[in-house]
């Protein structure tokens, strides 16, 4: 079987990449790569960057090759009106016409959610820093194939401050948890086939917790999750517990089950 196209978006600004990088924390597509590259290497993978880039003209011209597309985290939040969020949105609006197959997590999940139609808001009920509990997979999740063998209810790595509002039409929802009713999405929009996750199965725990270093004063000062760093290193240590107990493949199983449903009739 020939190795299929995959675009990765990076949906961060080029801006909060350095930072990552110069701590020695992974870009959310760098995370991306690593854990597709735990179930298969064959896959082509490039990665584009709405933000960065001043014309899509170029990944436009060869865009219907791809055979998927995967759009990941970034620190931004959707309703916050800037160029560089209606560059995104003007992008996944573009994906609808060319890929058919699109895997949104996060950030990329609202976004998509945003380009279909409907809202994305700040969650009303607080945030995932580093981890979502008690993630529950409904009666339409148990029978759709992104959860497929999947623990009904699971813990997941998470970083989120917002949540869907509201659906797009037509869109079902698969999976909530206690602070988000929707973390887990299917729709169509186009003739692109959207499976939308909430939550991070790409990115480490680990990750999670430098990710929460490197913010801990924002998530003091004006987040206002934590009161002190004595409440973060609590939560830290709550997440290590995690750790010890998480399963790699089954924390990554909507990747192996996004990329099982890429290969047919690729």
């Amino acid at each position: 079987m020939k190795n299929l196209n995959l675009l990765i978006v990076e949906g961060n600004l080029n801006e909060e990449n350095e930072n990552f990088k110069n701590l020695g924390i992974q870009t959310h597509a760098e995370s991306l790569k690593e854990s597709l590259s735990y179930f298969t290497n064959d896959l082509n993978i490039d990665v584009f960057n709405p933000c960065s880039e001043k014309s899509f003209d170029k990944v436009l011209l060869n865009i219907k090759k791809y055979d998927g597309l995967i759009w990941g985290g970034s620190s931004l939040n959707i309703y916050n009106d800037c160029i560089e969020i209606r560059r995104q949105i003007s992008f996944m609006k573009e994906c609808f016409k060319n890929i058919k197959k699109i895997l949104a997590i996060c950030w990329g999940m609202q976004v998509a959610v945003t380009a279909a139609g409907g809202e994305v808001k700040k969650s009303s009920k607080g945030a995932h820093i580093g981890i979502a509990n008690d993630i529950e997979i409904n009666e339409n999740g148990l029978n759709h194939p992104l959860y497929k063998l999947k623990n009904k209810k699971f813990n997941s790595p998470a970083f989120n401050f917002d949540e869907v509002a509201t659906l797009p039409e037509g869109a079902i929802n698969l999976a909530s948890n206690n602070i988000n009713k929707v973390q887990g999405l299917h729709f169509k929009s186009g003739i692109s086939d959207i499976w939308g996750l909430q939550y991070h199965p790409e990115i480490t725990y680990h990750k999670m917790i430098s990710l929460i270093k490197f913010r801990k004063e924002k998530l003091i000062n004006v987040r206002k999750c934590f009161k002190d760093e004595e409440e973060i290193k609590k939560h830290i240590d709550f997440i290590e517990k995690e750790i010890k107990i998480s399963v790699k493949e089954s924390r990554m199983l909507e990747l192996k089950n996004w990329l099982n449903y890429l290969k047919t009739a690729a």
